[in-house]
């Protein structure tokens, strides 16, 4: 069992908070993407606003199950950067 992978808040008052997402399949587990401070090497569909801000609503990638391991794979990245600059 891997019932830990998915999770679902049917009841959050934005579920599901991507337009054109699946609701059946739609994954709330990583709600806010752990991948975010990763900026362009996230892997994600996202965009730059002229301001500067990193608009990820047309990303899906952290709300499907089959993604679970991606992100885990890299949340090591982060990891990595994180031990190198407090070196």
């Amino acid at each position: 069992m891997e019932n830990y992978k998915f999770y679902q808040n049917k009841a959050c008052e934005y579920f599901p908070c991507h337009k054109n997402a699946d609701p059946e399949s739609f994954n709330c587990l990583f709600c806010y993407c752990p991948l975010y401070a990763l900026g362009a090497q996230c892997g994600g569909n996202f965009k730059y606003l002229e301001n500067g801000i990193k608009d990820c609503s047309d990303c899906l990638r952290p709300h499907r199950a089959d993604c679970y391991e991606h992100i885990c794979k890299d949340v090591q990245k982060i990891t990595e950067l994180v031990r190198k600059k407090d070196l």
